[in-house]
């Protein structure tokens, strides 16, 4: 099962410990879908390149997070409040790059 397919059955589950954290994740996970849908391949590789960059700065300063630890949090039927929380806001931080890309934040103006 792809990542994207995870997600989306992830979204289905009851095991978030706190609506608040599903109904969020909900809605950041519709809103970056909407997002996605309305940038060009251009934006979206600029997204991938910003996120890859915090992802480096995270690995220099606290050492290598393994895709295996990541992606195993997907496969919890019930993932705990640390894991919820991860997926969470793992999303708003797509959206609010996936919004900075989109409205031109830190292109140069003419």
């Amino acid at each position: 099962m792809n990542t994207r397919t995870r997600l989306k059955w992830f979204l289905r589950i009851t095991g978030l410990n706190s609506m608040a954290d599903q109904s969020d994740f909900q809605q950041y996970y519709k809103l970056a879908d909407m997002l996605i849908e309305q940038s060009s391949k251009e934006q979206l590789a600029e997204c991938a390149r910003l996120l890859a960059l915090n992802l480096a700065h995270y690995q220099g300063r606290f050492g290598e997070i393994p895709l295996e630890d990541t992606l195993a949090i997907l496969d919890q039927t019930e993932p705990n409040d640390e894991q919820a929380m991860l997926l969470r806001d793992g999303m708003e931080i797509l959206v609010g790059l996936l919004g900075n890309v989109l409205s031109g934040l830190g292109e140069e103006k003419h």
